[in-house]
């Protein structure tokens, strides 16, 4: 007799894609007259998203709350008509879901992986959005180049810190998305921060209205000492 036993995880990777949640009432508010674009992109994520492995089909159901509205929520630290790079994007996470909430951005999304940035310049093309697309990694940009950078679940702050810092402007940001860690991390990577000048280190929370958890980012500002240089 043959088999029947599929792996849970199987049956739903190998099914049809799962049907995109509904946007909560914060997603108006946060999105405004691009909320359409942003349910757009919900269903790239559980989609394409999910069928090529970019996101966990468990994670449909929370794919506003956890990814798109959490990536959105650290709007505020960033100053107007910022030049930014979202390292090591992804699936667009959070550059994407910046970019529908604050159109003024100037983004790049940069991705080491073939496939991911394939199917950032595939959800790019079709929402018609007027962000970069640019497969590389940190080590890649041009030194004191961006305003801002932001990064989600890409590396220990320890290691993010060395790659962001120098391709910052003086006074610009690394808005890096941390959750509880955030303390411990900021603690682990004094050598790193030091050594990279940051002249200010903070933990800060930005919540959407309507929702319960707070998004925690820890917000490095570049001074003008870069690794190298005599002080």
């Amino acid at each position: 007799m043959a088999r029947t036993d599929v792996s849970r995880e199987t049956a739903v990777t190998s099914s049809e894609p799962a049907l995109p949640p509904e946007p909560p009432a914060a997603a108006a508010e946060v999105f405004g007259g691009l909320l359409p674009l942003a349910v757009d992109y919900v269903a790239w994520l559980a989609g394409a998203g999910v069928q090529r492995g970019l996101l966990g089909p468990r994670e449909v159901d929370r794919i506003w709350v956890r990814h798109v509205l959490n990536s959105a929520a650290v709007a505020p630290a960033i100053p107007v008509d910022a030049s930014v790079v979202d390292l090591g994007s992804g699936a667009g996470l959070p550059g994407i879901p910046l970019s529908l909430a604050r159109p003024d951005l100037r983004m790049t999304l940069l991705e080491p992986l073939l496939r991911r940035s394939t199917f950032l310049s595939e959800v790019v093309a079709d929402l018609g959005l007027g962000v970069r697309v640019v497969r590389g990694r940190g080590e890649d940009l041009a030194p004191a180049a961006v305003d801002v950078i932001v990064a989600r679940a890409v590396a220990p702050l320890s290691r993010l810190v060395p790659l962001a810092l120098p391709a910052l402007r003086p006074g610009g940001r690394l808005v890096a998305l941390k959750g509880r860690s955030a303390e411990r991390e900021v603690d682990a990577a004094a050598t790193a921060l030091d050594a990279a000048g940051a002249s200010s280190v903070a933990v800060e929370e930005y919540r959407v209205a309507g929702e319960d958890e707070p998004t925690r980012a820890v917000v490095v500002v570049a001074g003008r000492r870069r690794v190298g240089e005599r002080q």
